[in-house]
C-alpha cells in the first residue's frame, strides 16, 4: 500500500514537473502565504509581549508544530476532500474497481506537490522557535513524537471530513470546518480560550494533543486549566483512536455507497 502511494504521488510530481516555471512559481508562492500566519503573530506581539503568558518564541514554537503536521497533511492527503465531487460526477466508481484501496487514490489525487512549500516555512518556523528557546535537552524528544501525533489527528480529520461526504454529498464546508477550522484553532495557546472550548477540544475532538499538551511539557510550562499531569503524554493514544474512529467511519462510508444509480 505504501509503495503504491508513492508510485501515485510520484506520478502526479512528474507531471508537475513538467512545466518547471509554473512548479517553482507556486512553490514560492505556498511559502509567501504560509508565512502571512507568521506575519499576524508578529503583529500581535509587535503590541504586546505575551499572550496568555506565553512569550513571541513560545507561541512561535506552537505554531511551527501545528504548521508542520498540518501543511504535511495538507500536502499528502487533503485531497480526500475531493469525495463529493466524484460522487456527483460519478467518477467515484472507478476508484472503487480497481485494486488499490480508494483512501490511497483518493488522498493521492491530483497531488500538488508545489505544496512543499508550505511544509518547508513550518519547519524553519519550527527550527527557528526550537534554537531562539534554548530547550532543555531532556524534554526535546517530545518535539518528533509530537508532529508525527498531530500529522496522525490532521490526517483522521480528514478522513472523517471525507467520510462524511458520503451521506452529506455536497458539503465542503463540513471539511473545512474539520480540518483547516482545527488548524486554525490550533496555531495559537489554548490558554487564551474559554476553559469548555478547551475541554472539548481535550477530550471530545483531541486537537490539544496536536501541540498544546506536548508543548506544555516540552516548554517546561503548567497547564493553566489544571489538567493531569499524564495528559502530556497521552497525544499518541489519543491519536490511535481517533484514527480507528475515521478508518471505521471510512470503511462504512464506501460500503453504504450505491453509485449514482444512472
Amino acid at each position: 500500500m505504501v509503495r503504491t502511494y508513492f508510485l501515485l504521488v510520484w506520478t502526479w510530481t512528474r507531471a508537475a514537473a513538467a512545466y518547471p516555471a509554473s512548479f517553482a512559481l507556486m512553490s514560492v508562492l505556498g511559502f509567501v502565504i504560509a508565512a502571512i500566519d507568521v506575519a499576524v503573530i508578529l503583529v500581535v506581539f509587535a503590541n504586546t509581549t505575551t499572550l496568555a503568558g506565553f512569550s513571541r518564541d513560545e507561541v512561535l514554537f506552537l505554531y511551527g508544530a501545528a504548521s508542520l503536521a498540518f501543511t504535511s497533511c495538507d500536502t499528502f492527503v487533503s485531497n480526500l476532500d475531493r469525495v463529493s465531487a466524484h460522487i456527483k460526477a460519478g467518477t467515484l466508481d472507478t476508484f472503487l474497481i480497481r485494486p488499490v484501496g480508494a483512501w490511497i487514490q483518493l488522498a493521492t489525487d491530483r497531488f500538488q506537490i508545489t505544496r512543499i512549500g508550505r511544509i518547508l516555512q513550518s519547519a524553519l518556523v519550527l527550527g527557528y522557535a526550537v534554537t531562539a528557546l534554548g530547550l532543555d535537552r531532556e524534554r526535546v524528544w517530545m518535539i518528533p513524537v509530537m508532529v508525527l501525533t498531530g500529522i496522525v489527528i490532521f490526517g483522521a480529520l480528514w478522513t472523517l471530513a471525507g467520510a462524511a461526504q458520503f451521506v452529506l454529498t455536497d458539503a465542503p464546508e463540513v471539511v473545512n470546518a474539520f480540518t483547516y477550522g482545527s488548524y486554525q484553532l490550533t496555531q495559537y495557546p489554548l490558554g487564551i480560550y474559554a476553559r469548555d472550548v478547551v475541554r472539548g477540544v481535550t477530550y471530545v475532538l483531541p486537537l490539544a494533543f496536536v501541540n498544546w499538551q506536548p508543548g506544555l511539557y516540552v516548554l517546561g510550562r503548567d497547564d493553566p486549566f489544571g489538567t493531569p499531569e499524564y495528559t502530556r503524554f497521552a497525544g499518541p493514544a489519543a491519536a490511535l483512536v481517533l484514527a480507528l474512529v475515521a478508518a471505521l467511519a471510512w470503511r462504512q462510508g464506501v460500503r453504504h455507497y450505491r453509485s449514482t444509480g444512472s
